[in-house]
């Protein structure tokens, strides 16, 4: 007898509903057979199957079977077949029989006992399930919770197959799995960290205030423990907080790799990935023989911090080029491109020198004026062209260090971050720009024109440092920021100065 039921397989990170038809035959096959480009994974579900369908006290079909997931012509990988093939089969052999399963899409990893193990990509299946118009999703038990943000589709959470069997027959009710989004925001969007915990640096915070303010990146330069990492770990608390939509779809991301705690249904803050300067260009920007998402996109509406930024091998750093630009990343194969999102801020730390102590009082600088020169050439001008800030953070004084006055804190400087986005939300609309930093080239004709002292200034600057095209139009969006965080209309020539004296590296460079 032949079943059908639905499930759904991930490509990326989105979703594509497979149909599971299960023939039990009556005779023809000399074993169970799974067609429809399954991985390795899929093939070996009939094993899995086999034992959970038997440990559950159901008999197995003493005829094999022929399983096809349809299309055929996508690759379907993953162990989220597991459930659907196995009720399948109890179905095609005559053992239970259930009413309605047109409406339902199955998914869940079956253990050999029976018990339904928790899958990857629970966010993207369920969207999907409910954009293709279903009404139900039964998932394991301990994705529950991640299907339930979408709204759109009844989420069953089952833990074992005997369960999911009495459910789909009518003899056991389930409650559907509803959670409070608004609840879990309020809860879980705290950072532990906090800016009032830095003593002093304050030139350097107010940088990060102009970076987060208008979207900008920034690469901050100074001596090892000058805090350069501590402050771009508190980067994420003057952001905004995440809407739904960013959540979710920075969620998706999280879910389709196993990054996302089962304890939590949405990511809830701003993620910040720092990956090691050995990191290899597929882990920085994703890849693989089954395309995974590599750092930048897990850092997809956060912050992508990369410390010992010289110390990154070249070929690594000019990767990230392209989706600096874009906003996404595209993995090309022979049989598929996947594309996946990637828009972050770009925050980069380095040393001044190969020892890390040139321009600086506290230490005797060893490094002659080529090696400096050879360890900043490391970083090609074209990346750094696409950097929009360069601040030198300086050493900390003891008489800062010890200091007992208050500190500038996250709150304050997340009101004026605020008060900046409000006024860009204003300008773009609903467009896709949401930040000065986007902008394109005709915008920022549009949005940063320049009375005629700040036209002088910039064009002096452009002249004595060599800027490029790119520059001129970086220095205009941050003043525009900054211009915006002071509330005022127009660009002035103290708006420019202060955007052009965060190109410290064009002199250099």
């Amino acid at each position: 007898m032949l079943a059908k039921l639905h499930s759904v397989t991930l490509e990326g990170i989105e979703g594509i509903i497979c149909e599971v038809e299960v023939d039990v035959a009556r005779g023809g096959f000399e074993k169970s057979i799974i067609v429809g480009l399954p991985d390795a994974a899929v093939k070996e579900s009939t094993e899995r199957v086999k034992s959970a369908i038997l440990n559950c006290g159901y008999k197995y079909p003493k005829t094999q079977s022929l399983i096809n997931l349809a299309p055929a012509d996508i690759k379907k990988e993953g162990p989220a077949f597991d459930l659907p093939i196995a009720l399948g089969m109890l179905l095609g052999s005559g053992i239970f029989t259930g009413t309605n399963l047109k409406d339902y899409v199955i998914v869940g990893e079956l253990a050999l006992d029976g018990r339904v193990r928790p899958v990857n990509g629970i966010l993207s299946m369920a969207m999907t399930a409910a954009a293709n118009g279903f009404a139900r999703i039964i998932v394991p038990t301990e994705n529950a919770r991640e299907a339930a943000v979408v709204t759109d589709i009844e989420v069953y959470g089952v833990s074992s197959l005997t369960q999911a069997v009495s459910f789909l027959s009518g003899q056991l009710e389930l409650e559907t799995t509803v959670i409070n989004i608004e609840q879990l925001f309020d809860t879980a969007a705290n950072y532990e960290v906090d800016f009032a915990n830095v003593k002093g640096q304050q030139a350097v915070k107010r940088a990060l205030t102009v970076a987060a303010a208008g979207g900008h990146n920034i690469i901050m330069i100074g001596p090892p423990g000058a805090g350069k990492t501590m402050l771009s770990q508190r980067l994420a608390t003057i952001l905004p907080a995440l809407s739904l939509p960013e959540s979710l779809e920075t969620t998706r991301i999280y879910s389709s790799v196993g990054l996302l705690d089962r304890s939590k249904a949405l990511l809830a803050t701003r993620p910040i990935r720092m990956p090691h300067h050995t990191a290899s260009g597929p882990a920085l920007v994703g890849g693989g023989t089954n395309p995974r998402p590599g750092e930048l996109s897990l850092a997809h509406f956060g912050i992508l911090f990369l410390d010992e930024f010289a110390e990154f091998p070249r070929h690594v750093l000019e990767m990230i080029r392209q989706p600096l630009e874009d906003g996404f990343i595209t993995i090309s194969r022979t049989k598929k491109t996947v594309r996946f999102p990637a828009q972050f801020m770009l925050v980069t730390a380095m040393n001044p020198c190969p020892c890390g102590y040139a321009s600086t009082d506290s230490k005797r600088c060893r490094c002659t004026p080529n090696q400096i020169e050879r360890y900043l050439s490391k970083i090609s001008g074209p990346l750094v062209d696409r950097i929009d800030i360069h601040i030198d953070v300086p050493a900390i004084s003891f008489s800062s260090l010890r200091s007992k006055s208050e500190q500038l804190d996250s709150v304050t400087m997340r009101k004026n971050v605020i008060k900046a986005r409000t006024i860009q939300t204003h300008r773009f609309g609903d467009g896709k720009i949401m930040t000065n930093a986007r902008m394109t080239h005709k915008q920022v004709e549009n949005w940063c024109k320049l009375d005629s002292p700040s036209e002088l200034l910039l064009k002096q600057a452009m002249t004595e440092f060599g800027l490029s095209a790119r520059a001129h139009d970086k220095i205009c969006k941050v003043a525009r920021t900054i211009a915006d965080l002071s509330s005022s209309d127009n660009i002035t020539p103290q708006h420019i100065a202060e955007a052009v004296s965060y190109r410290k590296l064009d002199r250099k460079l």
